[in-house]
C-alpha cells in the first residue's frame, strides 16, 4: 500500500491509503452530492481547492469524457472514503494526487465545525507526515490566489454556435463550466467566451444582446475586470450571472461579498423564491457569497438552510443572477428555465448596435 498522508490546519496529520502519487496543497472542502464526481472533478470552480467527497464510494459507474465539465480535473487533490481503480486510474493519469481509506465523515464534521482549511497532502511508497505538513505550510487562502483566474479562463475569444439564429451572448470565462455554454448554444444562441480579463472594447466588438458572467474559483473581489464591465455596460444590454458571476454583479452595482465559513457543494440545496413561495432544489458550489446587495437589486431568492441570496433580479437594470447552477451537471433540473428567463431579457426588434456613456 502506498503510503499518504493528509495533514490539516492546525498541525493534525490523518494517515491513508495512496491512490494517485504526488504533493499538494489546497483549501479543503466537501460535497455532499452521490453522483455526478466526473463533472465535480471538471468543475473549474475546485481550483486550488482539494477536494473531499462526503458520499463512501466514488467511482461506481466509471469515467466517460462527455460528461465533462472542462478539459482537465482542477482540483489539486481528491479525498474519498473509497475510490474505485477507475477513478485513481485516471486521477494518476491526469498527475492529480488521491487518497481513500480514512475516515471523511470526521474530516466533514472538521470542517463543519472549523471551516474550509488549508490542507497539505503527501503521496507515495517513501513519503512522510513531513512531507504533507511541508505543503501544509506552503498553501494560501483562497483569497490570497489573486490571478486565479488566469488559471480557468480562455485565453482568446472562442465562439460557438457562430450561425446561430438566436440572441450573441458575450460569456465573461471566469471559469465556465461547458454545460452553462452548451444551454444557450441549445437556445440558438451564439457564444462567445471571452477571457476574465476582457476589455470594454473587446465586449463592444462582439456587440451582445447579453453580457454573461460566469460561475469561477476563488474570490470575487479579484475578478475586478468582470466587475469593469458589468459597470460600464450595465443599463445599456442585458447582463446575467451564475454562482460567481451573481457576486461579481452584485460587487459591480454597489454590493458586498464574503466567505463562507464552509460553503455549499452539493446537490439539493433547497431555495425559495420569494415572489412564489415555490421551493426548488439546486446544485451548488461555491465558498463566497453577497451579504449585501446594495440598493439597486432586489433578493428574489433565499437559500431555505441559511438565508443566502440565491437569485438577484433588476426588472429596470435588466439584470438577473443565480448564485446556484441551473444548468446542474450534476444534479436536478428543476431551474433550466434560467436560460430562457435570460435570453427573454433581449430586445430582438431594437436593431440596437451596442454603445458605453462616457462618465
Amino acid at each position: 500500500m502506498t503510503d499518504a498522508y493528509v495533514a490539516l490546519e492546525g498541525g493534525h496529520v490523518v494517515e491513508a491509503r495512496g491512490r494517485s502519487p504526488g504533493t499538494a496543497r489546497g483549501e479543503l472542502v466537501f460535497t455532499t452530492a452521490y453522483t455526478g464526481y466526473e463533472e465535480s472533478l471538471t468543475d473549474p470552480s475546485y481550483e486550488e481547492q482539494i477536494l473531499t467527497f462526503a458520499y463512501p464510494l466514488i467511482g461506481n459507474y466509471g469515467v466517460r469524457h462527455e460528461r465533462f465539465e472542462s478539459d482537465r480535473v482542477h482540483p489539486r487533490a481528491v479525498v474519498a472514503r473509497e475510490l474505485t481503480d477507475d477513478v485513481a486510474d485516471w486521477l494518476t493519469a491526469e498527475g492529480v494526487p488521491a487518497v481513500d481509506h480514512l475516515d471523511t465523515r470526521d474530516l466533514v464534521i472538521d470542517i463543519r465545525e472549523s471551516g474550509a482549511m488549508k490542507c497539505g497532502i503527501a503521496v507515495g511508497d517513501d513519503v512522510t507526515p513531513q512531507d504533507a505538513l511541508d505543503e501544509l505550510a506552503k498553501c494560501k487562502t483562497m483569497s490570497e490566489h489573486t490571478d486565479i483566474g488566469a488559471q480557468v479562463s480562455v485565453d482568446t475569444t472562442t465562439v460557438y454556435n457562430q450561425t446561430g439564429d438566436g440572441p450573441t451572448v458575450a460569456l465573461v470565462d471566469c471559469g465556465a463550466k461547458q454545460s452553462i455554454i452548451d444551454s444557450l448554444v441549445k437556445r440558438d444562441a451564439t457564444v462567445h467566451v471571452l477571457p476574465y480579463d476582457a476589455s470594454v472594447d473587446d465586449v463592444q466588438g462582439v456587440n451582445p444582446d447579453v453580457l454573461f458572467i460566469s460561475n469561477g474559483p476563488g474570490d470575487p473581489a479579484n475578478f475586478e475586470s468582470a466587475v469593469n464591465l458589468v459597470d460600464e455596460f450595465v443599463g445599456e444590454v442585458p447582463i446575467a450571472g451564475i454562482c460567481l458571476g451573481q457576486q461579481i454583479v452584485a460587487r459591480a452595482l454597489g454590493g458586498t461579498t464574503a466567505k463562507m465559513d464552509f460553503g455549499h457543494r452539493g446537490v439539493n440545496q433547497p431555495v425559495r423564491d420569494q415572489r412564489t413561495g415555490k421551493v426548488v432544489m439546486t446544485t451548488q458550489n461555491h465558498g463566497y457569497t453577497v451579504v449585501d446587495p446594495g440598493d439597486k437589486l432586489e433578493v428574489t431568492q433565499l437559500n431555505v438552510n441559511d438565508d443566502t441570496p440565491e437569485g438577484l433580479d433588476s426588472e429596470e437594470l435588466n439584470v438577473l443572477t443565480r448564485q446556484y447552477h441551473p444548468e446542474a451537471n450534476p444534479g436536478p433540473h428543476d431551474t433550466f428555465g434560467f436560460f430562457d428567463e435570460v435570453l427573454g431579457m433581449v430586445d430582438t426588434t431594437s436593431g440596437r448596435t451596442l454603445a458605453v456613456a462616457d462618465d
